[in-house]
């Protein structure tokens, strides 16, 4: 039996039916009361717009729950493993088991399978649904919750240099020669990087000579004065291919969009170590689930009755969370380049993953 990694078949399907109802009920919970408070913060944004009504309220529901859901799965996860094994320890399901001649590591893997399965669905739910809500809802924002551009690969926020110069744009859409931005600014600057000129446009398109603004707003620092232009022309060398590739958004590209954007970023010689630890974090973050199990395993064992039971559970907990602080932290150096890419993103998780498997093996094996 010890050889056996699921000796019973009723055993694995009730534990993993105990888990994952557990697993639910806490992300619905969860993702509620979030859901709430975040709207009660943006309301009055959204309905500051002229138009906008219930019916926007809630288009902005369904864009920003994937991205509560996706956020707070592997938190739902390790909160229920705690619930799950401190209540079969507290009615000694767990002495049980183990007294039938099951290890530690068999009570534990009907939840590691099951974790593995919401690692996958969570992978999945990310790459098909949270990027697509997440790129919809920043192009909204952009916006003022106005409406949003008809028009796909929509990007907002953009802040793009033309040599000294700056150039932000509320929202970018189109390719090539058919590119199009909107709620323009351009900062000309000195040789000492003081802004001289800012020019407001709300459209500016690509002529072949430069980005054409329409109906420019032209204000000199210098004089403080103010001038209307019919079109003014900027930034010659800064062409639609070099646009395309300025201002990428991991978290709204899929895994395959995102492999794209950084080829082109390297070959047009810009730097990608933020990105490429954004890539390899999208497979190393929903596999934090599977993690969960182990991390809150603390809690399942030592007897219920010996007082410690609450002591466990916290420790369990404290595992789980140092895994995300420690995960943040290192997603944010590999960012600034103080790790590679790679290391970034599964330096957390690989350790995380010893340590834990050291205290199970230490307290219970």
């Amino acid at each position: 039996m010890q050889l056996e990694f699921f000796p019973s078949r009723v055993l694995t399907l009730y534990l993993a039916r105990l888990f994952i109802t557990r697993i639910l009920a806490v992300l619905v919970m969860l993702v509620m009361v979030l859901q709430v408070l975040d709207l009660l913060g943006e309301s009055g944004d959204i309905l500051a717009h002229a138009g906008n009504g219930q019916a926007e309220l809630w288009h902005y529901v369904t864009l920003r729950a994937p991205q509560l859901v996706a956020r707070f799965l592997p938190y739902s996860v390790l909160l229920a493993t705690i619930i799950t094994l401190a209540t079969l320890n507290q009615n000694s399901e767990v002495i049980a088991m183990k007294a039938a001649g099951l290890s530690a590591h068999q009570v534990l893997a009907p939840l590691f399978l099951t974790a593995i399965l919401v690692s996958l669905a969570s992978f999945a739910f990310n790459e098909r649904v949270v990027t697509r809500a997440t790129a919809t809802l920043k192009a909204w924002s952009a916006v003022d919750y106005g409406p949003i551009p008809k028009s796909s690969g929509v990007r907002s926020s953009v802040y793009l240099r033309d040599g000294d110069n700056i150039i932000s744009a509320t929202t970018i859409t189109g390719e090539g020669a058919d590119t199009v931005m909107e709620g323009v600014t351009w900062y000309r600057r000195d040789r000492q990087g003081n802004i001289v000129e800012q020019a407001r446009s709300p459209r500016a398109t690509w002529n072949g000579d430069g980005w054409k603004l329409e109906q420019a707003t032209r204000f000199d620092v210098n004089t403080a004065a103010t001038a209307q232009a019919a079109s003014l022309v900027i930034a010659p060398e800064l062409g639609p291919d070099e646009v395309a590739i300025s201002g990428v958004d991991a978290d709204a590209q899929n895994l395959w969009k995102l492999s794209r954007s950084i080829d082109a970023m390297k070959a047009a010689g810009r730097r990608t170590a933020e990105l490429e630890g954004k890539w390899w974090h999208k497979i190393s973050g929903p596999l934090a689930s599977a993690l969960m199990p182990l991390l809150g395993a603390v809690a399942a064992f030592g007897l219920a009755r010996s007082g410690q039971l609450l002591v466990r559970a916290i420790a369990g907990m404290a595992l789980g969370f140092a895994y995300f602080v420690i995960d943040n932290a290192a997603l944010a150096l590999g960012n600034f380049g103080g790790y590679p890419p790679f290391l970034a993103a599964w330096a957390p998780f690989l350790l995380f993953l010893f340590v834990g498997e050291a205290v199970l093996i230490r307290t219970e094996e």
